[in-house]
């Protein structure tokens, strides 16, 4: 291109810009709207309008430069790494793959029989058994995919509250092992009638889990100590305090015996199930469902809710905006600490009401990280995430039962998920999706070889 035919906007020249107006040399460049070695499209003539953007094509700009594309893809990506760990590790598959060069299809057939049927497999242990003989047979995984997601809902939206005030609560595993102790006491220790036995328990497992995660609240209030360190170290004393009331006579210890366990819970503590006998679902899904209602109300409606966004978004224009961002820190957090006692809870009083032990918390604390990630911090997304990680783990039984999957491959893909929502540019660039700047990466890449050559 010669001098005279330089793009508009670049040094020396003068040209129309994307809205119509004028910019004049080197300042058409530094703004961003007639960049060096971007293609622009025809100036419109002088007095036609500038041609809109059609409402389809914007809807679906917005679609694939959002977040949750994101959160879709990434576990598209970790179903198909999935697939092919489940080939690789299948016998049938190993066995045909000796002689493929000599019968290939025999090796394609043993490849896609191990993935449909393990796929298939975890459809039938968590969503519907099409192979019941009655459709309450066949409902039964999809009440146990509710269960498991019961204490990663409320969990997870601990999480996610945290999140949105700029925090990163890593002490769900604290904060469940201390409202599960708390819960657990009042559900053996304390006589009540129901229901107030059963309120009394849960309303003392969501006060622990907010005092636990209040701690931490205050003192990154008061001393600015980072909450993840805070709440790490939180997460081993509470290991160890639950251990020595599990073993102490007279605090959570079963009376008359040596085992680290606690005893049966009392029958009006239990929280009863929702759908009959012959399911394990509880009213723990119910408080569940209620708390997901609570968060977005909190965010989206309410002056609190806002304020910790705003602490979330730049707490130095908070603070300048007259909102206390110490005050904000330790209110989310005690918020974040109860809804994590929620899961405490439910884990004691509707699971595992038997007795429990140390291992309660099933790794749920943690579990909570990925599913506030997957469901992007927002209380609708992490109902839907809760619900999904549900389903691999009432899944992942049948799928290694049947199928002789090895459970730990739906661990591997819950990794995976957690891996590909952390990397959003690799998710991108493996689907071709455009940048959320808006601009195609082969014309960035152009953009930056002719500023590197010039």
């Amino acid at each position: 291109m010669s001098d005279s035919e330089a793009a508009p906007g670049s040094a020396g020249q003068s040209g129309p810009d994307r809205t119509g107006g004028t910019v004049t040399g080197a300042a058409g460049s530094a703004s961003g709207l007639a960049a060096p070695g971007v293609p622009l499209p025809d100036p419109p003539k002088s007095g036609q309008p500038v041609p809109e953007e059609s409402r389809w094509h914007a809807a679906w700009r917005r679609v694939v430069t959002g977040n949750a594309i994101i959160s879709v893809l990434a576990v598209l990506l970790a179903v198909i790494v999935g697939s092919i760990m489940i080939a690789f590790t299948n016998p049938e598959v190993q066995e045909a793959s000796t002689y493929f060069f000599a019968r290939p299809t025999d090796t394609l057939v043993a490849i896609w029989d191990a993935v449909a049927g393990a796929y298939a497999a975890l459809f039938r242990g968590s969503i519907y058994n099409f192979t019941a003989d009655s459709f309450i047979v066949g409902i039964r995984p999809l009440t146990e995919t509710l269960k498991f997601a019961t204490p990663l809902i409320a969990a997870g939206l601990g999480v996610a509250l945290a999140f949105r005030a700029g925090l990163f609560n890593i002490g769900g595993q604290g904060q469940m092992l201390m409202a599960a102790a708390a819960a657990g006491w009042v559900a053996t220790a304390v006589d009540m009638p129901w229901p107030l036995h059963m309120l009394a328990a849960v309303l003392a497992g969501i006060v622990a889990g907010a005092i636990w995660a209040g701690i931490a609240g205050l003192l990154k209030a008061r001393t600015g100590a980072h909450e993840v360190i805070v709440t790490i170290m939180l997460n081993h004393i509470a290991v160890y305090l639950l251990a020595w009331m599990l073993a102490t006579q007279g605090v959570l210890q079963a009376p008359g015996s040596s085992n680290p366990k606690t005893a049966p819970m009392a029958e009006t503590a239990v929280l009863p199930g929702i759908l009959g006998p012959q399911f394990k679902l509880h009213a723990g899904f119910i408080i569940a469902l209620l708390a997901v209602a609570f968060t977005w109300w909190l965010l989206e409606r309410s002056s609190l809710g806002f304020r910790f966004r705003a602490v979330g978004e730049n707490p130095a224009a908070a603070k300048v905006a007259g909102i206390s961002v110490g005050r904000m820190y330790f209110l989310v957090m005690v918020l974040a600490g109860g809804l994590v006692g929620i899961a405490g809870s439910s884990q004691v009083l509707g699971t595992v009401t038997s007795g429990f032990s140390e291992g309660i918390d099933a790794g749920i604390g943690f579990d909570a990280i990925t599913v506030a990630l997957l469901g992007r911090s927002t209380p609708l997304g992490v109902l839907g995430a809760g619900i999904l990680f549900g389903a691999f783990k009432a899944g992942g039984f049948t799928m290694q039962s049947s199928q002789g999957v090895p459970v730990e491959i739906v661990l591997v893909v819950q990794s995976l998920i957690v891996l590909f929502i952390a990397a959003p540019p690799l998710v991108r660039a493996i689907f071709g999706l455009p940048q959320p700047d808006g601009r195609p990466r082969r014309k960035r890449a152009a953009k930056t070889s002719k500023e590197v050559a010039a």
